[in-house]
């Protein structure tokens, strides 16, 4: 099944396992990316995601270029901010990284978060335990605890896409009320 990429304009074959893993390689295959790549990706008006950048939600872009790990988290502040404020979106990321503008405390990169996110969210109806077992199962926690904190955003990040979708789906069955 086709569906977008969490947080992008894109669409990928959520059927075929590394779908997501294939397309986000693709994207950076010739190196990283500029903001307005970014920007056609996100969908995000560029001064959107400068903004993040100044307010320390994501390391600056080096050379004007972003890296796969910076956009990972561009697309997951996006997806979350539909249903999350963006200081509970902050908390959540730090909880699991730490500072967010400084990538040596993170304790998972965030195209792996981004990935493994994924993987949870197209796992069939009933399997997203078993999912998320098989990210923590490839995670090396850093210190002791880091898998419960992995564990526990996975968790709430998965709840806030299916409640972001979910909200979509009332808004177009309200939009659809006028349409009778």
């Amino acid at each position: 099944m086709r569906r977008e990429l969490p947080g992008s304009t894109l669409a990928f074959e959520d059927t075929f396992p590394q779908g997501a893993e294939t397309l986000m390689a693709a994207l950076f295959a010739g190196g990283d990316l500029m903001l307005s790549q970014v920007s056609h990706i996100s969908g995000l008006e560029p001064y959107v995601i400068q903004n993040w950048v100044a307010r320390g939600f994501l390391p600056p872009p080096v050379s004007k270029k972003y890296s796969r790990r910076q956009l990972s988290r561009i697309l997951i502040v996006h997806m979350l901010k539909g249903v999350l404020p963006l200081e509970s979106i902050v908390s959540l990321l730090s909880y699991v990284n730490g500072h967010l503008d400084d990538v040596s405390d993170d304790t998972v990169d965030d195209s792996r978060l981004y990935i493994w996110l994924i993987q949870c969210i197209c796992a069939p109806a009933g399997g997203e335990e078993e999912a998320l077992r098989r990210c923590l199962e490839e995670y090396q926690e850093p210190f002791p605890g880091a898998a419960r904190r992995l564990e526990q955003v996975l968790r709430i990040m998965t709840t806030a896409y299916a409640a972001a979708e979910l909200k979509k789906k009332a808004q177009a069955m309200i939009d659809g009320l006028d349409a009778k």
